[in-house]
């Protein structure tokens, strides 16, 4: 047993403040010495996509000395398309943190994080998070959180599990939920050291360390990042490198580093029980094992569920290709999505019999469009198709992938989801009405979640709420009606004026405005009537020695409808394909000329 160390997660639903809270902890650490910049920015989001969305989408490592005590932290993910990030850390770790929203309660995220950490045996700390919104409700939070360890088939000893009630934005934390008698977090530090167990290890045993992630440094190269489940790390050992097919290659570390606050310093010596990182392996990938050169022995790989999405990524091919991108070939594309899949466990890549062409699968819609923007960001210009369910056979009978779904609405807007529910073959398993909010649950396919989001968005005027997880494989259910939409296509290239998009938009409602660029066979709008139809918007207004070209038109036309990443991808049908630039997004039929 190594007693000055301990090993946990922070698991939590999306935005119930698990990097807050982290934040917090770091800030009153022993041996916190970051600056604060006042900026107000998260120290553990440092990720430019994550402080955007505000949600956490790479696990990260973080240490913290209380007491004497060696603290390693692991924020995770708490959006279940990351869910391959949680499933791999909890390998890693003796416990977890559950962070659960005083006022919300356990969401569906928290369902789908507290299992895994279920399922893997681990002992929870439960904090009761935000006790300072007007709103909170801790014993509430309280009682439906252990009413959620009972349902998911946690043991007695995982049932009775300490509580610590806290506000991760103050830096405060108590047995009791009274934030008035809170100080710091110093009660937490105590519980962490208190209940969860130290690591156990035994000494005699030949070194084995199992990969979790990987890390990248200018000078070092790739670095693996995993837990010393026995023996010792130092740096110029000789090790063995044991991949996932059992093939095993002798190998000499370079460097050998720990955790330090969010940093990672060099280290002499690494102890059983301690998360570390390492470099000297360059070909090393997750779920690898660095073994005894002279004893070496594999550790169990990591179980990963599988991908549930699937859609095609594809070199560019419009009018406009190479125009805003610098990364455009079939290779720069195909070496990019490459590298991914070797930090993202839960991605894969398929290539086609077209050279241009991948399959890429995930583990939802957010996992695919957070890997596109990545990519865009990073000046790759790509098309991809639209995003299908990945079907399965199982005993000769067709399997699609259920989504469990969670929606809060109005009450007002209640008998129209259901009704869209209804028609994508969802079946309602709860309902509870908690004053003007109506709370929802429902199981349905996949594909009935596919290109509804946005629709979801307008059907409740923008104000409800809906989180997924995934359930599981069962027999395809049926047919989903959905209405058909057509789209507005822009019969020729050139630019968009105000007189040709006045004409079209009473067809329908317009993606682009004055001014923009186009070409024939891109979409511009969406039509009325659930059929294609092609539109002059590059047209001028025939001058007179009367009117001036844009006299009496500005006024009338109507704002855009701009479309997100996430939003075109919804939206497109099979014959379309959303064009993805560093500086735009845009929609297009596949064959351009298509009448």
């Amino acid at each position: 047993m190594s007693p000055n160390i301990r090993n946990i997660a922070i698991i939590a639903h999306v935005d119930h403040g698990k990097t807050t809270l982290v934040d917090a902890l770091l800030k009153q650490s022993d041996n916190f010495t970051m600056k604060v910049n006042g900026s107000g920015e998260l120290i553990m989001d440092n990720n430019e996509l994550e402080r955007e969305r505000g949600i956490t989408i790479l696990a990260k490592n973080a240490a913290i000395t209380y007491n004497g005590v060696k603290i390693n932290i692991v924020d995770t993910p708490g959006h279940a398309d990351f869910g391959g990030e949680v499933e791999r850390i909890m390998s890693m770790v003796d416990g977890v943190l559950l962070l659960v929203d005083a006022q919300e309660g356990p969401m569906p995220q928290t369902k789908f994080v507290l299992k895994k950490a279920i399922e893997a045996g681990h002992k929870a700390i439960v904090v009761v998070n935000k006790i300072d919104k007007p709103a909170a409700r801790p014993q509430w939070t309280l009682d439906e959180t252990f009413s959620l360890f009972i349902d998911l088939g946690a043991t007695d000893e995982q049932a009775h599990f300490p509580v610590i009630y806290a506000s991760g934005i103050a830096g405060k934390a108590g047995v009791k939920p009274d934030i008035a008698t809170m100080t710091d977090v110093k009660p937490l530090f105590e519980k962490i050291i208190e209940y969860i167990p130290a690591p156990v290890v035994d000494e005699t045993a030949p070194l084995q360390m199992l990969t979790i992630n990987l890390a990248y440094d200018t000078y070092k190269g790739k670095m693996a990042i995993g837990r010393l489940h026995s023996g010792t790390l130092k740096p110029a050992q000789q090790v063995m490198h044991i991949n996932r097919a059992g093939v095993m290659k002798k190998a000499q570390l370079t460097n050998v580093m720990i955790f330090d606050g969010m940093n990672r310093k060099e280290a002499t010596e690494v102890v059983a029980g301690d998360i570390c990182a390492i470099a000297g392996i360059p070909d090393i990938s997750i779920g690898e094992t660095i073994a005894d050169i002279n004893d070496p022995r594999p550790l169990t790989p990591i179980k990963i569920d599988e991908p549930t999405i699937k859609a095609i990524f594809m070199v560019n091919k419009s009018p406009f290709v190479g125009k805003e991108g610098q990364y455009i070939t079939s290779r720069n594309i195909k070496e990019r999505l490459e590298r991914e899949t070797e930090t993202d466990v839960a991605l894969r890549m398929e290539e086609t019999s077209d050279s241009d062409r991948w399959i890429m699968s995930g583990r939802g819609e957010l996992h695919l469009a957070i890997l596109i923007e990545k990519m865009r960001r990073e000046g790759f210009e790509l098309a991809v198709g639209k995003p299908q369910v990945i079907y399965k056979e199982i005993d000769g009978v067709k399997m699609e992938p259920f989504e469990l779904v969670s929606i809060e609405v109005p009450n007002e807007s209640t008998g129209v989801v259901i009704q869209d529910f209804g028609q994508r073959l969802g079946e309602m398993r709860h309902m509870n009405q908690d004053g003007p909010i109506t709370k929802l649950e429902f199981s349905i396919p996949t594909r009935g979640l596919i290109g509804y989001r946005s629709d979801f968005m307008t059907r409740t005027k923008g104000l409800g709420i809906m989180n997924t997880i995934f359930d599981s494989y069962k027999p395809m259910k049926g047919e989903i009606t959905k209405l058909p939409h057509g789209s507005l296509i822009a019969t020729e290239a050139g630019e968009a004026t105000n007189y040709g998009l006045l004409l079209a938009q009473d067809r329908g409602v317009l993606f682009i405005g004055a001014g923009t660029k186009i070409y024939e066979g891109m979409v511009v709008g969406k039509n009325a009537k659930d059929m294609d139809l092609r539109v002059h918007v590059g047209r001028e207004k025939q001058l007179t020695n009367f009117r001036a070209k844009n006299e009496g038109i500005g006024a009338f036309l109507e704002a855009p409808t701009i479309m997100t990443l996430e939003d075109s991808l919804e939206y497109i049908s099979d014959d379309e394909i959303v064009e993805v630039t560093p500086k735009s997004i845009r929609i297009r039929k596949m064959d351009l000329k298509a009448k």
